[in-house]
């Protein structure tokens, strides 16, 4: 075995896995490297303690003077844990986390130097970062755009950096990152939701949107890793037949975790929690080589920010033990995809989970407002959640039979939907009687009793209601969980609204409160309900119905970012002042060009492999083929000849089939790219690449996989995917 991928296989077999633990308990290094709340009360004064929290409970502004006193005992703190830097840590909009380090300390007399962090440097930045994608907004020889802290996630180190969570945003003020919309839609929700909560309960001042991610991965062994050029560039295999085995036996999904997996698992929970990172589950997922951590839901901004800190220590903590983490949504053909389901609810601060339903008629109201409003939020902004989850990776994964389809759809559980049934059924649009009010609230209260038992969770459905959560399913497991956020806190802040708006129009009308809300609901649910459906969203019957009860099945995903900058997203985005019109359109440039320079570099790693790797192996092994046919030949008659080597020429012209097939491809795909790339616009760019460029990857990638069957094992230059997906 001498070709590269037998000697990485060889490597990967052979070696020994890094083991990193510790005999301490979680509960006593938890939080070490986070300026939490315990290191607050010890480094700063009792009126600064006081003002900071202010701030991260109540949104108050931190004045100058305060903020100097804050970066004092930060830095003070940061130095004993040996910090030698700081930086400003943000998210900027190429979906990956940014920082740049500079060093506490300032030059001093003598040639000596002291170390210095001032408020100033604390609360506002200038980074320049001027090459971070903008969709228009700056230009690359504009050089200013800011960074300012967010004091609601606490600053944390990594190694000798002390990070510091901030907004990004350009010389004008506007956004150019995911947290400046997210805070302003979770401070949306947070003002509608507790007017609607003043219906039932006049106590709440606050409601704050939770987040509890589910982090879908592939794991691949680090030599196998670097000997496929295609994973390495495009994240996902561009080639590769489907191994006789992969998880059709369904033997990996909750097995026993692989010891070296396991290790890594150890060694990079460890690492979460000394950054107060609630990792709580992990589990083998359905594929091989594929796995699943989550942590304890929390407040929605900090979970983002945790999510994105914890799949940047997966990478760091994988090269340990010689893994490399997969996050593509689809790095394998034909086996089950990545994705990272979103839990979102909302608390308030005397402690109620708006999803849970209570011990009283009255509570339940409440409940079933909160849940009604959301559906008909997700109704009537149903494209633009599919465009907040839409990229080039996820188009390959949803869909498929192993995620949620691209029709969005809302799943309640039989119980609940029958109950909201019995509302629109029951509620008179005028005076209801005192039947009809008891025997509703005789429903209502049996709620929490049933609700157990009749909301199973629906794997097929994009958005469905788990009992006291929604799950948004449809997330790409290497998406940012903020994009998503900001599109569903605000849509569902904008219902909340307008369901107040509606209810009060009923009580200028003398309508009973009760009565007004129950009449709303009502009316919601007749307006939405096409958006429920409870079967399996595999099916293509459901493709057939979906079409039927007026719901879009956006497939393409440069199709599904229309949404962004539609009038009806602008207005909502607007009107709430989450986002602007050139915020909105600047996303949406930004995506198309995402979308296509990853299908430009996918074909072009494509065609250098088939052109430069596969076809010359391919012609290496005919070579060997055309040698043994002409030494049969020259050993048997012609008669006996033609029948030992049947099989034999047989593959020589099968090959030189696919050879040619390949060649004509490669040509042809190469020219439908030149052309795309000469429209300016990435609209036009964009669809273009998706309609003559994408169809050749795919037919490109079917003759290299029959050639992967032909060609002796030994010669073929990749790992297969029996390899890369049973490789521990």
């Amino acid at each position: 075995m001498t070709t590269v991928r037998f000697k990485a296989i060889d490597e990967a077999l052979s070696r020994s896995a890094v083991i990193k633990d510790t005999d301490m308990k979680t509960s006593e290094y938890y939080g070490v490297n986070v300026f939490n709340k315990a290191r607050m009360q010890e480094y700063l004064s009792k009126e600064a303690l006081e003002i900071i929290l202010s701030s991260i409970e109540k949104g108050k502004k931190i004045d100058r003077k305060t903020a100097n006193q804050i970066a004092l005992g930060m830095k003070a703190w940061a130095v004993s844990m040996g910090a030698t830097h700081y930086t400003h840590w943000f998210h900027p909009l190429n979906g990956a986390t940014a920082e740049k380090h500079d060093a506490f300390f300032e030059p001093a007399g003598n040639s000596g130097v002291i170390e210095s962090f001032s408020g100033s440097l604390l609360v506002q930045q200038e980074p320049d970062a001027s090459s971070f994608p903008s969709g228009g907004i700056r230009n690359t020889f504009e050089a200013r755009g800011y960074t300012a802290w967010d004091p609601s996630s606490p600053a944390f180190i990594v190694g000798k950096t002390l990070c510091i969570p901030t907004i990004f945003v350009s010389y004008t003020g506007e956004a150019l990152d995911y947290k400046m919309p997210l805070l302003k839609s979770l401070s949306l929700l947070d003002k509608a939701a507790v007017d609607v909560c003043h219906y039932f309960d006049r106590n709440v001042s606050r409601v704050i949107a939770t987040l509890g991610w589910e982090q879908e991965y592939f794991l691949v062994d680090e030599a196998l890793y670097k000997a496929r050029p295609d994973l390495i560039l495009t994240d996902r295999t561009l080639m590769g037949h489907a191994s006789a085995r992969d998880q059709q036996l369904e033997d990996h999904y909750f097995g026993s975790i692989p010891e070296r997996v396991a290790a890594f698992m150890r060694e990079f929970e460890i690492e979460c929690y000394k950054l107060g990172i609630p990792i709580k589950t992990r589990h083998n997922e359905v594929a091989p080589n594929q796995f699943e951590c989550a942590p304890v839901f929390e407040e929605a901004n900090l979970a983002v920010d945790h999510n994105q800190l914890m799949m940047d220590i997966m990478r760091k903590v994988a090269r340990n033990h010689r893994f490399v983490v997969l996050f593509h949504e689809k790095p394998f053909k034909g086996i089950n995809g990545s994705g990272k389901h979103n839990n979102w609810s909302m608390m308030t601060d005397t402690g109620v989970n708006l999803l849970s339903p209570g011990r009283n008629p009255k509570k339940n109201t409440q409940f079933l407002t909160f849940l009604i409003c959301i559906m008909k939020a997700v109704f009537e902004n149903s494209d633009l959640l599919r465009a907040s989850i839409a990229s080039l990776g996820n188009e390959h994964r949803l869909g498929a039979n192993e995620a949620p389809p691209a029709i969005i759809s809302v799943f309640l559980g039989t119980y609940v939907n029958n109950l909201l049934k019995e509302i629109e059924e029951k509620v008179s649009e005028k005076k209801m009687s005192p039947n009809e009010k008891t025997e509703l609230k005789l429903d209502i209260g049996k709620i929490p009793e049933i609700l157990l038992d009749n909301t199973d969770r629906n794997r097929t459905s994009p958005f469905a209601f788990t009992g006291n959560r929604f799950e948004f399913r449809a997330v790409g497991s290497s998406a940012n969980c903020a994009g998503p956020m900001i599109v569903l806190n605000t849509a569902v802040a904008n219902q909340l609204k307008l369901f107040k708006l509606d209810v009060e129009k009923l009580t200028k009308k003398r309508v009973k409160k009760d009565e007004a809300i129950f009449q709303v609901l009502k009316k919601y649910i007749k307006e939405s309900k096409n958006v429920i459906f409870e079967g399996n969203g595999y099916s293509k019957e459901w493709i057939v119905e979906a079409e039927k009860k007026g719901l879009t099945n956006i497939t393409e995903a440069h199709e599904a970012l229309k949404a962004y900058v539609s009038d009806k997203t602008i207005a909502l985005f607007g009107t709430n002042n989450v986002l602007s019109k050139r915020e909105l359109e600047s996303r949406y440039d930004i995506s198309l060009e995402t979308y296509t320079k990853k299908m430009q570099i996918e074909s072009r790693v494509l065609g250098d492999l088939a052109i430069n790797h596969i076809i010359p192996t391919a012609i290496k092994y005919q070579n060997i083929l055309i040698q043994n046919a002409t030494g049969l030949k020259e050993i048997y008659n012609l008669k006996d000849f033609s029948k030992l080597a049947e099989k034999t020429i047989q593959n020589i012209r099968i090959i030189s089939e696919h050879i040619s097939q390949i060649q004509d491809l490669v040509a042809r795909m190469t020219e439908a790219r030149r052309v795309a790339n000469l429209k300016e616009e990435y609209v036009a760019k964009s669809a273009a690449y998706a309609s003559t460029v994408k169809p050749f990857i795919e037919s490109v990638r079917d003759h290299i996989d029959e050639l992967e069957l032909i060609v002796d094992d030994e010669l073929w230059p990749l790992p297969k995917y029996r390899e890369l997906l049973f490789t521990r």
